[in-house]
C-alpha cells in the first residue's frame, strides 16, 4: 500500500471533514472527465450519449 508523505499526512489531518468531502468529490469528478476523454479518443464515433452512458456504466460496476 502507498505510504504517505509526512507533509501529505499533516496536511490531510488538519483538514476538515468538509474539506475532504470536497476532495473526493473533486477527485471522483476528474476520474470520470478523463475516462470520458479516453472513451472520446478510443472512440470517435461515438455521441456524446454514449460516452456518457458507458461511463456511467463503468463507474456503477467499476470496471475499466
Amino acid at each position: 500500500m502507498y505510504e504517505l508523505h509526512p507533509e501529505q499526512k499533516k496536511a490531510f489531518q488538519a483538514m476538515t471533514p468538509g474539506q475532504k468531502l470536497q476532495l473526493l468529490s473533486d477527485l471522483y469528478n476528474s476520474a470520470r472527465k478523463l475516462k470520458a476523454a479516453g472513451l472520446r479518443k478510443q472512440h470517435p464515433d461515438w455521441s456524446e450519449e454514449q460516452i456518457e452512458q458507458k461511463v456511467r456504466e463503468i463507474f456503477l460496476y467499476a470496471r475499466t
